[in-house]
């Protein structure tokens, strides 16, 4: 049976409700600022972080102290209120080192004038391959509220969640590009973006606005951390015997995959996998062949893979 929108929304209300109750990290102990010190802002013993950008130079980054190989992170975020036009705030964990070989999984939220909705952007890059990109339109306010983002990564697969709803799953299928073996860091920042963010750069960040304020609260790492002075190869190792490695999740349960088709069906704006066909359906002499990922998606939804 199809979920509705309308339901979906009081169970998100309901769940955001819920988080308030959990046992939250500290963003100031767990956290170095990497960049733009002076607009990154602790407060409440180091629950509350604030992120700000002030002019088209300006920005802020937050970094994990430590690094960590599968596992789930977590944090509640309030987005910039008003016109966001041009401001991009994310959530992500990536790799360091060699860019053309790199690991991400990216929460990207890409501003937008005032009463239009921001465009939630996910990706991954795996083994340097990205372009991977799904985007979502919110089913609710973004600004007015904390709501729940999390990622969990295991050998079998990526989850992309919103207080708690599945929103997307990306697979580890045999021979294809998947993060395994490199360590990464958990990310929040803020940055100007307004040659592509909103509308394609049509739409330009309002300076005179700003600064543009991003809140992040309820800090939730639980990973599989790397040693201290560790190798990349040592802390995969370990981690491959790690509790988040060993009986891994390679599944959502049916309910979520309810949950997941029905925001899917509703709100999702841009797909790669679709456009990717509809390329291939124009020019099949000249595009880029589909991503096999995306029929092997297919597949393993209807249980044939």
């Amino acid at each position: 049976m199809a979920i509705s929108p309308r339901v979906l929304l009081a169970a998100v209300a309901f769940l955001a409700v819920l988080e308030l109750a959990l046992v939250s990290a500290n963003f100031k102990d767990q956290c170095n600022i990497t960049w733009g010190p002076q607009n990154a802002e602790f407060s409440e013993g180091g629950e509350h972080l604030k992120l700000s950008l002030v002019n088209k130079s300006s920005g802020a980054m937050v970094t994990t102290l430590k690094s960590f190989i599968f596992g789930s992170v977590s944090t509640r975020i309030m987005l910039v209120k008003g016109n966001s036009a041009g401001t991009v705030t994310t959530y992500y964990t990536s790799s360091t080192g060699n860019f053309s070989l790199h690991d991400e999984i990216d929460f990207e939220f890409l501003g937008n004038s005032s009463g239009d909705p921001y465009t939630l952007h996910t990706n991954v890059f795996a083994d340097g391959v990205g372009a991977r990109e799904i985007q979502f339109k919110p089913w609710f306010d973004p600004t007015a509220d904390y709501h729940n983002y999390t990622i969990l990564w295991n050998p079998c697969m990526i989850v992309w969640y919103v207080d708690s709803f599945p929103i997307r799953v990306f697979r580890n299928y045999t021979g294809l590009p998947f993060p395994t073996r490199r360590p990464m860091y958990a990310y929040s920042s803020i940055w100007n973006a307004d040659d592509w963010a909103t509308q394609g750069g049509r739409v330009k960040a309002d300076w005179t606005q700003a600064p543009f304020s991003a809140e992040y609260r309820d800090l939730d790492l639980q990973t599989c951390e790397c040693a201290d002075g560790s190798s990349d190869d040592a802390c995969a190792d370990s981690c491959a015997s790690s509790k988040y490695a060993v009986e891994p999740r390679c599944e959502l349960t049916d309910k979520e995959k309810r949950q997941m088709k029905a925001l899917q069906l509703g709100y999702t704006i841009y797909n790669y996998c679709d456009k990717a066909r509809t390329e291939a359906a124009k020019n099949p002499a000249t595009a880029d062949p589909v991503p096999p990922e995306c029929d092997l998606d297919d597949k393993q939804d209807q249980g044939q893979y």
